[in-house]
């Protein structure tokens, strides 16, 4: 099981990850709206990180509206933000470019 990260390990990780934040009433949970060109793209975003989370066996909670893309992240059997989330997050903001 990933072990989850303290709260100063997960402010120094959200620093270095551009448009993620903690989440505001969830315990230990990080969050990102991605906003796209089209649903299109929106769609082709969650195609390809749904197979990126897939690989990592670790799956976001997501909304998508439209252009827009909500993503929430937490290990729930960590009870937190784990390695896991930092990573599946870096892989997310590459993918959206």
């Amino acid at each position: 099981m990933a072990e989850r990260l303290s709260a100063e390990a997960r402010k120094q990780a959200l620093s270095g990850l551009p448009g993620w934040s903690e989440v505001q009433g969830r315990d230990a949970a990080i969050g990102k709206t991605f906003i796209f060109k089209d649903f299109n793209e929106a769609f082709g975003f969650m195609t390809r990180a749904a197979l990126a989370a897939e690989k990592m066996d670790h799956h976001p909670e997501w909304r998508n509206v439209y252009k827009t893309v909500e993503v929430v992240l937490s290990t729930h059997d960590a009870g937190g933000v784990t390695a896991l989330d930092i990573a599946l997050a870096k892989t997310m903001n590459a993918i959206a470019g």
